[in-house]
């Protein structure tokens, strides 16, 4: 019988898969504080839990995108080897740092790339790439670096996936999905050397996998037809930034 914390757990990410899918993310940026709120183990669970429901959800909805060829799949290539090497020192790096020390990198990440999508929601769409030479040996290096912290912190990376690629000249939209298959590697890289050190709670994987594939589904179909690439950059800041703030509070002050 599924307890009444694990359903709200569940209603919870069924939200939030919705809101990042669309984002390009899979939703560990949320899913490891929810986790620890609800009493979870920080290091032992919901960092594992939210990289495995983070790989999950983004593989899910880069299925849509993929099939409504969104994603720059050749460009993506170098991220998605040097993060998935990344990804499991970064696992293994875990157990070395403080547990506020681990919270505090996370919320100044994500104050850094939010507040950067907010200050440029209102400029145009970039209408050229970089060139691909350039693309391929800042894609190859950011991804290393940003596997490795996908790993330590429990993300999928995306949110630091997508301002590479926006910096690179991807449109909003195609950083966004092309993040997303990124994210799959790197989330599921760091959840294995999770895994092998024990660190899982498989009822939450099970509860949360149910939850939060229809709903990475539903939020892709949502971003390709309805979003405007200056609303996807403004919630991504606003997220961002409040989720950091809730998280470094308690330590700081």
């Amino acid at each position: 019988m599924i307890s009444g914390a694990l359903l709200a757990v569940m209603g919870l990410v069924f939200a939030l898969a919705f809101l990042f899918s669309m984002l390009g993310l899979g939703g560990a940026l949320l899913y490891v504080p929810l986790f620890k709120w609800f009493g979870y183990d920080f290091k032992s669970v919901a960092i594992p839990t939210a990289l495995f429901l983070n790989g999950l959800t983004a593989l899910s909805a880069s299925s849509y995108y993929l099939r409504s060829k969104m994603v720059d799949v050749k460009g993506a290539l170098p991220m998605i080897a040097t993060s998935f090497l990344g990804a499991p020192l970064g696992a293994w790096c875990t157990h070395q740092v403080p547990t506020d020390v681990l919270i505090l990198l996370f919320s100044v990440g994500m104050i850094v790339a939010g507040s950067r999508m907010w200050l440029t929601s209102g400029r145009a769409e970039s209408k050229a790439l970089a060139p691909f030479r350039q693309r391929v040996l800042t894609t190859g290096l950011a991804g290393w670096f940003i596997g490795f912290l996908a790993g330590l912190l429990g993300i999928g990376g995306g949110f630091l996936f997508v301002p590479v690629l926006l910096a690179l000249g991807y449109p909003t939209k195609k950083a966004a999905a092309t993040s997303s298959f990124i994210v799959i590697f790197s989330s599921f890289s760091g959840f294995l050397g999770h895994a092998a050190e024990g660190h899982y709670h498989w009822p939450l994987l099970a509860g949360c996998a149910v939850a939060g594939v229809p709903a990475s589904q539903l939020g892709a179909l949502v971003m390709r037809h309805k979003m405007k690439a200056r609303w996807i950059k403004q919630i991504f800041g606003v997220v961002l930034i409040g989720v950091a703030i809730k998280l470094a509070w308690p330590i700081l002050f």
